[in-house]
């Protein structure tokens, strides 16, 4: 097996290889779909005011029960109009916390819907797709994702390459793009030695060295086998798609919200992604 900046190189191949197939299929949060429930799943993908809010649920629960989110609470107040959810703090809150609750974040998630419906009413008439209109930059989309509350730079991110990607939205300036700093893609940078620091700084250039014309174009397939085969306990090396080529440090692991420096870790570390 070849070592350092080869290894490295080899495994950048291969990850590439692999996000391009994601993005050819045109994939969905989670593989082809949002969620799980049909009804929700096409929601999402025909309103973009369901992605946005969608946007907000994904933190802390899996990304399945996020993205099911906006069409269970249009089930409870009967409608999704960001007016009425500006308008109307009160009900958007017993929608979220009554049993089952949409979201362990019961108190936060309410006061972000409220919040951004507010924004889109008074800087976007109401239209979330005037957030990302046809030809503006992915900076200045990230910039304003960035402004709702409850959207920071990870979901914003996320949502910039899911609209390029899923929906097809042309957004110039792929190059600018990035990779979320999920604990995913953390955990996959660091074991597959692409990076020695988790830092957002070291994710995001690994990234650009990797796919230099569009760095976000490895956001999900890093964030997929982070999910599904180079877990935090007992990893699937054999299964993953980098395993012929992965030097497995599976002795990194990530905790809290970023490390400046790689930490070894025989425990199971608190989850923190945004998508489970």
């Amino acid at each position: 097996m070849a070592t350092g900046a080869a290894a490295a190189g080899d495994v950048g191949t291969a990850l590439l290889a692999y996000a391009r197939e994601v993005s050819a299929t045109g994939a969905a949060q989670v593989g082809g779909a949002f969620t799980t429930l049909p009804e929700a799943d096409a929601l999402i993908k025909r309103s973009p005011e369901a992605f946005l809010l969608g946007v907000l649920f994904t933190q802390g629960i899996s990304a399945e029960r996020a993205w099911a989110g906006p069409y269970l609470l249009a089930g409870r107040l009967g409608h999704l109009d960001p007016g009425r959810l500006a308008r109307e703090p009160k009900a958007v809150a017993a929608a979220v916390a009554d049993p089952p609750a949409l979201h362990r974040f019961v108190k936060t998630v309410p006061r972000w819907i409220t919040s951004a419906a507010a924004r889109l009413e008074s800087k976007y008439d109401g239209s979330a797709e005037a957030i990302w209109p046809a030809g503006a930059h992915v900076l200045e989309v990230t910039e304003r994702l960035h402004a709702f509350d409850g959207i920071g730079e990870k979901k914003a991110a996320m949502a910039v390459e899911i609209l390029m990607r899923h929906f097809g939205v042309a957004l110039e300036g792929a190059d600018c793009g990035t990779v979320a700093y999920d604990v995913q893609v953390r955990r996959v940078f660091l074991r597959a030695g692409l990076v020695t620091e988790d830092t957002p700084a070291a994710i995001r250039a690994a990234a650009a060295t990797i796919c230099p014309e569009a760095p976000g174009t490895l956001d999900l397939a890093t964030w997929l086998i982070g999910r599904e085969t180079c877990r935090p306990l007992r990893p699937r090396c054999d299964a993953c798609r980098l395993g012929t080529v992965c030097p497995r440090l599976t002795g990194l692991d990530v905790r809290g919200v970023g490390e400046r420096r790689a930490q070894s870790t025989g425990r199971k570390s608190r989850p923190e992604s945004s998508l489970g």
